[in-house]
């Protein structure tokens, strides 16, 4: 064989790899929009299932951790601005409450867990984190927070009492 029928050769094999890549990535463009569709559905329905937080001003405290005792300064507000709780509704008493612990909706202990004392963060808690599709009344049956509602919570961290383990005895 001469240099030149190798030299063709070594073209032809370019040219139908660099066609075979070019017709490779079209027909992955049009098979990848629906994928990439349905991740942004996911997507949009994890987050719809995840508690959303910003901190305002991160505390230099200790930090918050499942079985700590927390105490919280808060306002609770619907997503249109109502605010339907708060601390100064309790006489500014601060919500004192075992991180982790049952009695409190979910969405809210995700959303306190890892600040620092004196921290001040945003919380959007999704209904499937809060009372989900029921309504929450009062007493007298007035619907206080009305089914499938998002809520946004401003949150200061006063004081985290940490957990003391105490070793088992044999």
């Amino acid at each position: 064989m001469n240099t030149k029928a190798i030299g063709i050769g070594v073209v032809v094999i370019v040219v139908l790899a660099v066609g075979g890549y070019f017709i490779y990535k079209k027909s992955a463009g049009s098979s990848a929009a629906p994928t990439t569709m349905q991740n942004a559905a996911a997507a949009a329905t994890d987050q719809a299932n995840q508690v959303q937080g910003q901190d305002v001003k991160v505390g230099t405290g200790l930090e918050a951790k499942p079985g700590d005792t927390v105490s919280i300064l808060y306002i609770g507000k619907f997503t249109d601005g109502t605010v339907f709780d708060s601390s100064a509704a309790h006489d500014n008493q601060p919500l004192t409450f075992v991180l982790g612990s049952n009695g409190l909706i979910p969405g809210f202990q995700i959303g306190v867990n890892g600040m620092k004392e004196g921290g001040d963060r945003l919380l959007a808690i999704p209904p499937s984190l809060a009372y989900g599709g029921e309504d929450v009344k009062d007493g007298s049956g007035k619907v206080i927070i009305p089914a499938n509602s998002t809520l946004i919570f401003s949150v200061q961290l006063v004081k985290v009492v940490a957990t003391t383990s105490v070793p088992k005895t044999q």
